[in-house]
């Protein structure tokens, strides 16, 4: 499957790596990863469901800390990224709007799951989201919340996401499924 072994890093100083690395690193985001994540995300949406560069910039200042990128070598393949709400449900308005990031808020909110054409079915986008999902038990959510297409239902559901149904969302004026996986009673 893979052909690397990964290697997380949880502060982005990439300085102190050796330069000959023959694994991937998975570290957090900062601000001067904007450019690059917008580039990734453009290889993975339509244009309608893509975010922009500046809604990447406005993103990383509010929730930098709630992206996790994958790069083999310097080249970024994939990432995930999401606000945390006290939302229960993912609005088309919480796209567009990072303001709405409350870090102690109970639930994370996936917004994209991105890999690269090249690099796709090889399992980087499973342990990005499964480094999001650990990091959300650890931080005591009730679980996360993201949109798929129905083609991808299945795929989230080998996680533990169930689906809940055509979502609200119009994001891209596509169709969307919420699907959520929950680590405690809701009631809590």
């Amino acid at each position: 499957m893979r052909n690397k072994p990964i290697l997380q890093v949880i502060h982005p100083d990439i300085e102190s790596l050796p330069e000959e690395m023959n694994f991937m690193i998975i570290r957090r985001a900062v601000s001067e990863d904007a450019n690059i994540i917008a580039d990734v995300e453009a290889q993975c949406f339509p244009q309608a469901e893509a975010a922009t560069l500046t809604q990447f910039q406005e993103r990383l200042k509010h929730y930098a800390s709630h992206f996790w990128l994958m790069f083999d070598d310097d080249k970024l393949i994939a990432f995930v990224d999401g606000l945390v709400t006290n939302e229960k449900d993912l609005t088309d308005d919480m796209y567009a709007n990072s303001e709405m990031h409350n870090e102690n808020g109970k639930w994370q909110m996936i917004f994209g799951v991105n890999t690269i054409p090249s690099y796709r079915r090889k399992g980087y986008a499973e342990e990005l989201l499964r480094r999001m999902i650990d990091d959300a038990r650890e931080q005591n959510r009730l679980g996360l919340v993201l949109t798929c297409k129905e083609k991808m239902i299945h795929y989230y559901a080998k996680l533990g996401f169930v689906n809940e149904g055509k979502s609200k969302s119009s994001h891209g004026d596509a169709e969307w499924y919420q699907m959520r996986l929950t680590f405690h009673d809701m009631n809590d």
